[in-house]
């Protein structure tokens, strides 16, 4: 990237979604200003402490993934039960050989951590505390940003900002006339990290319906770093932790769980669950990600993971835009992407809370008869929803896709799997060889544009054809070079008359047949936001 930056961009909130933010624009050359009101980090609690192997991908792009993973426990296996009986266990699937499990948990607080001293390193990405963003101004050149200090107020101007300051954004969200429409949940989630000894639970995920130390509603135990545990249990609305505390009812309902093992409580709280989402997630030069432009329950881990795939998302189409890459409307498809994938994402949490927390008759008639078939027919497991856990959004539907009539896509696949590869699917990892030197695919990916080529494919003409198309950086591999194993064109099922064209955030934009130079001049610009011109 060229050492001078194309422009700014204000980044509102420096939590993990903000963090990660300023770090893939900076690795794109922008600058970033990233203001919080806080007056330095506070580091508390587990939090958000599932990352998805995807994410993971996307933070060892910004230079902390595998850190991150190491770091973090892993676990392949999410278990569920009903009352004393197993019913099923998922083995998370890889779609290609990635270098990252399918989920590590690390605490949100240790993530960020991390990803403060990568931004630490960056000479592009200006930190200020004690900046709580009062207003955001836009005028056709800019955005300014005025912030409440304690030395009065101070304006910050930047082409663009990146609205990324939580679920409390209200006054923010409401000045740029934006809703944040849905519900809320009655009952209520009580949260403990504890620290014990338990090694058999320290590869799996585990969730209870209806157990004996909880009657009636549900546990959900997830194994954490340092003999770490973090429990949620589903509580009354009326749950009162203090009352519990001092009654010993809190030591008696932990000890129901671990027996006589010895154990300290590391954090607690009590959580209320929504399900928002923000009715636009662009509004001018100002672009909403993470939990203030939706809200989930976290059964299924789709907070923070859905968060970083918007800044992915918003990051490369703004370096786009700053560079002169891709026209201003590439960004109007950063709200038709990520609000498809919010929408979806709702969906898939609201159905798994209707499902934990039925609020009708016929809902609660539902799931006591989906248990109990559960338990005596495994062939029923499909009706027990213990939470679906996150994956990639498929941008199939954008207008950034070229569609394939001979990869169509046939919707969400079941449980545990993944979707065949073709246009808008995000592209399987796997190890490559380039230039004699061994790597990830997805390595390649996020630089430009990535042409992936058939052995039948004219590398060369096609890649003139691409260049000829973009501004932005281009670049082929010949799949009968790179691929030494054939991993990449088994997990593509790529046939030999192919191009594959990679957007800059690893998803597919179209997959040509034995393509001419005005196919792959079609695709390229539709993939940059510039179809119709």
């Amino acid at each position: 990237m060229n050492e001078t930056s194309p422009g700014r961009v204000a980044i509102i909130g420096n939590g993990p979604v903000g963090q990660t933010t300023a770090l893939l624009l900076a690795r794109w050359g922008v600058a970033v200003t990233v203001l919080d009101g806080r007056p330095e980090r506070d580091l508390v609690g587990s939090k958000a402490i599932c990352q998805q192997r995807d994410v993971l991908d996307i933070w060892q792009a910004a230079g902390v993934g595998r850190l991150i993973a190491d770091e973090g426990l892993t676990w392949t296996t999410a278990r569920t039960f009903y009352r004393d009986r197993e019913l099923f266990a998922i083995t998370l699937p890889d779609p290609g050989r990635s270098a990252f499990p399918p989920f590590v948990n690390i605490s949100q607080s240790r993530v960020e951590e991390v990803l403060d001293a990568r931004i630490a390193a960056e000479r592009l990405i200006d930190v200020r505390w004690g900046h709580r963003a009062t207003s955001i101004e836009q005028t056709s050149s800019g955005v300014t940003v005025r912030c409440a200090t304690d030395a009065g107020d101070v304006d910050i101007s930047g082409d663009y900002a990146v609205l990324c300051a939580g679920a409390k954004a209200d006054e923010l969200r409401q000045s740029l006339g934006v809703s944040f429409d849905g519900r809320s949940f009655d009952d209520r989630f009580l949260i403990c990290d504890i620290r014990a000894d338990m090694p058999g639970w320290a590869e799996e995920r585990r969730f209870y319906f209806d157990p004996s130390f909880n009657p009636g509603r549900q546990v959900l135990i997830h194994p954490c770093p340092q003999s770490t545990f973090r429990i949620d249990w589903q509580v009354p609305s009326d749950y009162d932790l203090v009352a519990e505390e001092r009654s010993g009812a809190l030591e008696r309902r932990i000890r129901a769980i671990i027996g006589d093992t010895d154990y300290e409580v590391v954090w607690r709280s009590v959580y209320r669950f929504h399900s928002r989402v923000a009715d636009h997630l662009r509004v001018g030069r100002v672009l909403l990600a993470g939990d203030c432009a939706h809200l989930y329950a976290p059964f299924g881990a789709r907070g923070l993971n859905s968060g970083v795939a918007d800044v992915e998302n918003a990051a490369w189409k703004l370096a786009f835009v700053l560079r002169g890459w891709a026209p201003v409307e590439l960004l109007a498809s950063y709200h038709d992407e990520r609000h498809a994938a919010a929408l979806e994402n709702l969906d898939v949490t609201t159905s798994t809370m209707d499902f934990l927390v039925p609020h009708t008759d016929a809902q609660r008639r539902h799931r006591v008869d989906a248990l109990e078939r559960a338990a005596r027919d495994p062939s029923a497991t499909s009706d027990v929803d213990s939470g679906r856990l996150a994956e990639p959004f498929w941008y199939v539907d954008s207008p950034l896709t070229t569609p394939n009539p001979g990869r169509p896509f046939a919707g969400r696949p079941q449980r545990g799997t993944v979707p065949d590869a073709g246009p808008g699917v995000l592209l399987p990892d796997a190890p490559v060889v380039v230039d004699g030197v061994g790597g990830r695919l997805r390595d390649h990916a996020r630089d430009g544009v990535l042409l992936l080529a058939g052995p039948d494919v004219d590398a060369a003409g096609l890649r003139a054809a691409a260049a000829s198309a973009t501004a932005a950086p281009v670049r082929v591999l010949e799949l009968a070079s790179i691929d030494v194993d054939g991993a990449v064109t088994e997990s593509l099922a790529a046939q030999p008359a192919e191009l594959w064209v990679i957007r800059p955030d690893a998803h597919v934009a179209a997959v040509l047949d034995d393509p001419t130079a005005d196919d792959v001049v079609a695709a390229v610009r539709r993939a940059s936001g510039v179809v119709g011109r």
